[in-house]
C-alpha cells in the first residue's frame, strides 16, 4: 500500500511461475500454482475472507503462520 513516508521499507511477495490457464477449471484458492507458501490444501480448498488486522484482510489459512507486517 503506498505511503507517503520515503523511508518506509515495502518488500511485496514477488509471485513465480505460470498463471494459470483462465480457461481451465482451477480448484481451491487461485494463487496456490504460484504461492510459495502453498500446502496441499490450498489446491482443493476455498476460504472466505477474514480481516487479521484492522483494515487488512486474506483468504488464507497460512495467514497467521507468516509475517506481512510492513515495518
Amino acid at each position: 500500500m503506498p505511503t507517503a513516508d520515503p523511508d518506509a521499507r515495502y518488500d511485496p511477495i514477488r509471485l513465480q511461475g505460470e498463471i494459470p490457464n483462465p480457461l481451465a477449471a482451477l480448484t481451491g484458492c487461485r494463487f496456490h500454482t504460484r504461492c510459495p507458501f502453498a500446502r496441499e490444501h490450498c489446491s482443493t480448498e476455498v476460504l472466505e475472507w477474514r480481516e487479521v488486522e484492522p483494515e487488512h484482510f486474506v483468504a488464507c489459512r497460512c495467514a497467521k503462520e507468516l509475517d506481512f507486517s510492513r515495518s
